[in-house]
């Protein structure tokens, strides 16, 4: 049982300034700009090579170079020419208006953020072609090499690559300058939870580049991007590797590895779809995330040409009735309850990015520890190496798509017409969606840990729903679709998805988990301030609100046990808000700096640990 106690679980050392004032002076170009707190984490990034860590795990070479560091940084107006003279220096990959870019400077839809850098791309690099990109930028991107255009990106959440060998000239120093202009809800493209003015549930803008960017050596002739989907019935992986320039006769070579321990192998054409045999196979779960060694070898005229490492997994999310003829999500074709937390992914030194990798595997880890099995990754995608961990550690993924075009009726209970609940979207603001959704899925295809997508929310900028939820299950029908978490509702998809604050409910089974599985996709959200660890001193929120750890275990505890009924009526899963404050809200398991856990560890186990053990006919 829980200890009676009011002191709060300390989750991280206190953050010492004196390294701060340390680094500072070791770095004059810059320093963490004044916010209202700070992770522990932040006072080791090191300007020099921040998120240094191979940014792709599932398509790995060996000749890469990180651009991460500290560039040059100018705010102009939208549509002023490049600046001869910049403002100073930012940290990159940290957002403009984070406190860890240096700048903490907001630039909103009448200004363009600049960037430039002055990289050195070695001689043996350049014998090949090379290949620059960026993990993400939000928004509109235009890139230029040596003064020339490169290209030109529209997305805020999906990774992006230009070939930019016919712009670098001789030597190895290279100029690169990055154009960004960005919107945010001024415009109609995806934003996610972003607002001009944050308040409430929204929060601080994000401009600019907020994901590594890096360089990559590549041969004429290169292995672009792979796909690969489990059949854990027939015992095999589908896959396909796309070939830039391919030449008639050319192989994939497909090599699957146990540890050191060769599986299988195969020689497909580029571009073929194919499977290959995995005997023995080992199924991927939370209490047992085995992951298979993957290569991809471009075979020309018998020799290798071009060679990636990846890896996958076996293992299956679908569909299943149980006794009573109620569908419930599975895993692996067993039931397993998945519950797990809201997760935004923001920070308040970083926003949008953490600030070390260390940092970002430890809300990960913590919340494994608690006894989760699942997170909603909420309104935000994350850097490739998040899905690798979760990948690594067992963690189920709900992936949600980032809203945009606000302005919708929200209609949130099952069954009941309350009026219109599709929104009229523009061609354009259609086009962002479809683009943008197409690219998030296409990157996060390959990663076992994704279980569910989301491509609606709350009915923000909800629109043509049976049409998305059927085009998003036809991209993958190897997953399920929760086509709009929380309404509005739509007979489509896999599940039907109710948001309930604070106690646990559920859609009935008996009507609605005949065709469906029903789940709870947000509840509880209770609120707990810690005294200097806000975002802001006053104005914080939950959804209710306490003053000791002990009333807000003793009132999650009580959750747990009412959740116990809901399973065995036919919940297939639930989602609590949230893994941490977020910004004004302070409902999280663990204050904004993750330097708090609000309630200990081992209790929160305990009750959740028990909802796996519910039994269900």
């Amino acid at each position: 049982m829980m200890k009676k106690t009011t002191h709060y679980a300390v989750a991280v050392v206190a953050l010492s300034f004196a390294a701060f004032t340390a680094k500072a002076q070791e770095n004059k170009d810059w320093q963490i700009n004044k916010t209202h707190i700070l992770t522990e984490w932040a006072s080791k990034v090191n300007p020099a090579s921040p998120l240094p860590e191979y940014p792709r795990p599932l398509l790995e070479r060996g000749n890469w170079k990180n651009l991460n560091g500290l560039w040059e940084y100018a705010i102009t107006a939208k549509d002023a020419p490049q600046p001869h003279k910049f403002d100073g220096k930012i940290l990159v990959p940290f957002a403009v208006e984070s406190a860890l870019s240096g700048v903490a400077k907001t630039v909103g839809k009448d200004s363009t953020l600049w960037y430039k850098n002055t990289v050195t791309i070695s001689s043996a690099m350049r014998k090949n072609n090379v290949l620059l990109h960026f993990g993400a930028v939000d928004w509109r991107t235009e890139v230029f090499v040596n003064g020339k255009k490169a290209g030109m990106h529209e997305g805020g959440f999906d990774p992006f690559t230009f070939n930019i060998t016919p712009f670098l000239k001789g030597g190895s120093k290279q100029e690169v300058v990055v154009k960004v202009w960005d919107p945010t809800t001024d415009g109609p493209q995806p934003v996610g939870k972003q607002r001009v003015t944050p308040e409430g549930i929204w929060y601080t803008p994000v401009t600019g580049i907020w994901q590594t960017v890096w360089l990559e050596a590549v041969p004429k002739s290169y292995i672009e991007s792979t796909k690969q989907t489990p059949d854990i019935g027939s015992k095999t992986l589908n896959f396909s590797a796309d070939v830039v320039n391919a030449k008639p006769g050319d192989k994939i070579k497909v090599t699957a590895w146990d540890g050191d321990n060769k599986v299988a192998e195969q020689e497909v054409n580029p571009g073929e779809m194919a499977s290959i045999a995995i005997p023995n196979q080992k199924l991927w779960s939370p209490d047992s995330p085995f992951l298979y060694g993957l290569k991809f070898s471009l075979i020309s005229n018998g020799k290798v040409e071009d060679e990636a490492k990846s890896y996958f997994a076996m293992r299956k999310s679908a569909l299943g009735k149980d006794a009573n003829g109620i569908e419930r999500m599975q895993l692996n074709n067993k039931f397993v309850f998945q519950y797990g937390p809201l997760d935004q992914g923001w920070w308040p030194d970083g926003l949008y990015t953490p600030p070390t990798y260390d940092a970002m595997n430890f809300d990960i880890i913590k919340l494994k520890e608690m006894g989760f099995n699942m997170i909603r990754k909420h309104i935000k995608v994350e850097p490739a190496r998040y899905y690798y961990e979760c990948d690594k550690l067992g963690m189920l993924l709900w992936q949600d798509m980032p809203s945009g075009d606000y302005g919708d009726h929200w209609a949130n209970r099952p069954g009941v017409y309350e009026g219109p609940t599709d929104k009229n979207r523009t061609a354009e603001s259609e086009g962002y969606y479809r683009k943008e959704w197409k690219a998030i899925m296409t990157a996060l295809h390959n990663y076992p840990s994704i279980v569910v997508w989301t491509p609606f929310n709350e009915a923000w900028g909800q629109f043509k729903t049976i049409e998305i939820t059927e085009w998003t299950k036809k991209m993958d029908p190897s997953r399920l679709v929760n086509s709009a978490s929380g309404g509005n509702f739509f007979d489509t998809g896999d599940i039907v998805d109710l948001h309930n604050y604070p106690q646990p409910a559920m859609p009935r089974a008996e009507i609605f988990g005949k065709t469906k599985a029903v789940v709870l996709g947000e509840f509880g959200g209770l609120g707990l301030p810690v005294p200097d660890h806000t975002w802001k001193k006053d104005k914080n929120w939950g959804y209710q609100t306490f003053k000791t750890p002990e009333e807000m275990f003793k009132k999650y505890a009580s959750f747990m046990d009412d959740m116990k009924g809901l399973i065995e009526k036919g919940l297939s899963a639930a989602v609590y808000t949230q893994t941490t404050d977020v910004e004004n809200e302070t409902n999280g398991f663990m204050t904004y700096d993750r330097k708090v856990i609000k309630m200990p560890i081992a209790d929160l186990n305990r009750v959740n640990s028990a909802l796996y053990k519910v039994e269900v006919k």
